[in-house]
């Protein structure tokens, strides 16, 4: 049905009465609404606002009459103008275009969505153990009183999506290689390939036409070590590993939102948790199954074993930064040095069985730590600031009623005053 509502708009219903109950007939079946918009060629605000309301006649422009004239003109300049609405509605009104840029750029939309579709990108699933999806996320995380930022080293599994993560203080190789050794553990075992964006801790040069690859030295050895087939991403298509894409953004949203740590340690260890009993255990968008039973039923035979033996430590000399409560991080651990060297940069010498620290004219020297995640212990004299050094100010609002923070520090429950005046109340009588 058509009406008239002015002069120069021309009505045409929007949504059928027979759209909205297919709208809600698809949802009832458990579709999901981005897939109802896709099948039925409509907005995802339209089958959104269509499911939360009863349908009604709606009517909207089909066009502007004051378009009309110029209509021909538009159709060809349009593109020549690079599909830009600014630019065709500066040049329409020199052609004596008196109306609105809204009213033209509703009308020029549609031609600019069928000359520039979006492109099409076909989801990529692969067999079991064949694939495995490696990225860095960065979020900010409260570690005691201060709000520290945090990186997220995130591996999904391409067939089953079961996920390992593991925060670090940055995206060094050490960490890096830290963090595949833990997931492997985490798995019991490899995919054949891993696939990586390309950071320059993988990644020193690439040539995208020919394929030509120079890898960093120590990441391509640990690879080699493992047997894993590396692959990249094209350079602008970071898509291709959509997997760990939504992995990263699932860990920040789901297993840090609103949560406070006492140490780093903790932090691993919830998300270590998280990952097992929550990740591994929801149902997934994709897949419509629990990645653990997958995982089971499918994958964990076909799981590669690495090698057991630990690779040869690596000796040489690094340099490193002295944080701000006076240690520098060698290898994951965290080793002492005075307090004078904060904020210095320090001179790192590896051997097979010791780490040697010189700053400022000075060297500590430790036994080397074969864990990980350690805080070796000052062997000296006791520390002390030095004058006109001062901690700095926390900030003044982290999560007070996280009740893992709360059980973690034992705090007790508040009561109003009037409960202890009534106790001392009752005891005088």
């Amino acid at each position: 049905m058509v009406s008239t509502a002015s002069d120069d708009v021309v009505e045409v219903e929007l949504v059928s009465e027979g759209m909205g109950q297919t709208i809600r007939q698809l949802r009832s079946r458990g579709k999901a609404k981005k897939a109802i918009a896709r099948e039925l060629g409509l907005d995802i605000k339209t089958v959104r606002k269509w499911l939360a309301t009863e349908w009604s006649p709606q009517k909207r422009g089909k066009r502007s009459v004051i378009v009309a004239p110029y209509e021909e003109m538009i159709r060809k300049r349009f593109p020549e103008v690079g599909y830009n609405a600014v630019v065709m509605h500066r040049e329409a009104r020199q052609a004596g275009y008196e109306g609105s840029y809204v009213s033209l750029q509703r009308f020029v939309r549609p031609l600019r969505s069928a000359a520039q579709p979006e492109q099409a990108s076909a989801r990529f699933e692969t067999a079991p153990c064949a694939q495995a999806q490696v990225d860095w996320g960065q979020t900010g995380v409260w570690i005691g009183e201060e709000k520290v930022t945090i990186h997220l080293f995130v591996m999904v599994l391409g067939y089953s999506r079961r996920i390992f993560v593991r925060a670090y203080q940055n995206e060094r190789i050490g960490n890096l290689l830290d963090a595949h050794e833990g997931a492997f553990a985490h798995f019991g075992g490899r995919t054949e390939t891993i696939l990586y964006d390309n950071p320059r801790t993988i990644v020193t040069s690439k040539d995208e036409a020919t394929g030509q690859v120079e890898w960093n030295r120590r990441f391509k050895d640990r690879m080699d070590f493992y047997g894993v087939d590396i692959r990249l991403c094209r350079y602008y298509r970071a898509q291709t590993k959509g997997k760990v894409e939504s992995g990263v953004k699932y860990v920040k949203r789901n297993a840090l939102a609103g949560r406070r740590f006492d140490s780093f340690e903790a932090l691993n260890a919830w998300l270590d948790e998280w990952a097992r009993s929550i990740a591994d255990e929801r149902i997934h968008g994709t897949t419509h199954e629990r990645p653990s039973e997958r995982f089971a039923r499918d994958e964990r035979v076909r799981m590669i074993p690495t090698e057991t033996r630990p690779p040869s430590r690596e000796c040489g000399s690094v340099r490193r930064r002295v944080s701000s409560d006076g240690f520098v991080e060698v290898e994951t651990n965290r080793y002492p040095v005075p307090y004078e060297w904060c904020r210095g940069e320090a001179e790192v010498e590896l051997g097979q069985g010791e780490v040697r620290i010189t700053c400022e004219g000075g060297s500590v020297v430790y036994e080397r730590v074969m864990d990980k995640h350690r805080v070796v212990g000052w062997s000296g004299p006791p520390r002390e600031l030095p004058r006109g050094i001062r901690a700095g100010s926390a900030p003044v609002d982290p999560p007070q009623f996280d009740p893992a923070w709360l059980e973690s520090i034992g705090r007790v429950s508040a009561r109003p005053l009037d409960a202890y005046a009534a106790v001392a109340e009752e005891v005088a009588r």
